[in-house]
């Protein structure tokens, strides 16, 4: 199956979406924006659609079909992920005590760091236990941003 790129400029840095026609494989932040691919499917239109609203401040959660490649660990803390209230910090024990793995919080640290999908699957999202902004490999100043970002948005 050929797989797509699209590129997004966002207020933070370019994103390489990635993707197949039945769903987004990947979000990273790259250094340069390049070309996209022309004909791309109609999931990576919407993604860079969801994306736009986003960043406006419009789009609360994504509604978007991911595939996504991991250990059976990994995907169950990316779904738990996915269930972080926008504008909202947990820590990586909250995200370990929900998955009913108390003590995997480091575990849990590592499935996030292997998060394939920036944003969507809102890493950002997760803080040390004491409230410092920790661990984000795309940069702690992007992580405090995107908090900041959805906080100034919440209702």
């Amino acid at each position: 199956m050929k797989g797509f790129k699209a590129y997004y400029l966002s207020p933070i840095g370019p994103l390489e979406i990635s993707g197949l026609s039945g769903g987004i494989t990947s979000v990273t932040f790259v250094k340069k924006r390049l070309p996209s691919d022309r004909n791309l499917p109609e999931c990576m239109k919407e993604c860079v659609r969801q994306m736009d609203e986003y960043f406006i401040g419009t789009r609360k959660k994504f509604s978007l079909k991911l595939l996504l490649e991991g250990t059976p660990f990994q995907k169950q803390v990316w779904r738990e992920l996915r269930r972080i209230p926008y504008g909202k910090a947990v820590s990586y024990g909250d995200i370990a005590r929900s998955i009913g793995k108390p003590r995997a919080f480091r575990a849990t640290g590592n499935a996030n760091n292997k998060n394939p999908i920036v944003i969507i699957i809102p890493c950002h999202r997760v803080i040390g236990a004491d409230g410092s902004l920790v661990g984000y490999g795309s940069g702690i100043w992007r992580k405090e941003w995107l908090l900041k970002h959805e906080r100034a948005f919440i209702s």
